[in-house]
């Protein structure tokens, strides 16, 4: 999973793969079918173990701005984490590829879709039906950007200057 989260689909081969994990071509492919299939596989267990939002967190907000705070601080503390690879392996996998691997694109896309549509649901108590698909979006737009410039270098304390940005802007707006 370390592999494909930093250097992307595209940047890691077969044998970068079989060398990391300890085998040998034939068993890569007995085992997950082709490096695609890996690649998927790292996806799911990356959603499943450190994509997640923290949705009983999120739930004691008493505003919309809080639990925006709350959801948009895990995702600054999780892209900045030492322990992990900076940034977020859903947010930058296959944003570009090559044309032979538009259907694993395609599948990294149906994933940030449905991350928009946690969002919107972890955030119903707070906002109106009409105005949540317009703030998931936003909100996973932040996301992504504040997990690209932490691939980028950038400090937890100047991604949480972009977390109180936001979080104003919806005060501003009184949402």
């Amino acid at each position: 999973m370390r592999l494909f989260w930093r250097h992307g689909y595209e940047g890691v081969s077969v044998a970068d793969l079989t060398k990391a994990i300890g085998i040998a071509p034939p068993s890569l492919y007995a085992a997950f079918g082709s490096k695609a299939g890996l690649y998927r596989e790292a996806l799911s267990r990356y959603e499943e173990t450190l994509g997640l939002l923290n949705v009983p967190a999120i739930a004691t907000a008493k505003t919309l701005g809080e639990a925006v705070w709350l959801l948009l601080e895990a995702a600054v503390r999780a892209v900045t984490d030492p322990a992990r690879e900076p940034g977020c392996m859903i947010s930058s996998g296959m944003v570009e590829c090559q044309p032979d691997n538009a259907a694993l694109a395609r599948e990294a896309a149906e994933r940030r879709a449905a991350m928009r549509e946690r969002i919107a649901r972890t955030l119903e108590p707070f906002a109106g039906r009409e105005e949540l698909p317009r703030l998931a979006r936003h909100l996973a737009a932040v996301m992504q950007g504040i997990s690209i410039q932490a691939r980028d270098g950038a400090t937890r304390e100047e991604l949480q200057e972009i977390v109180e940005e936001v979080v104003a802007g919806l005060r501003a707006r009184q949402l």
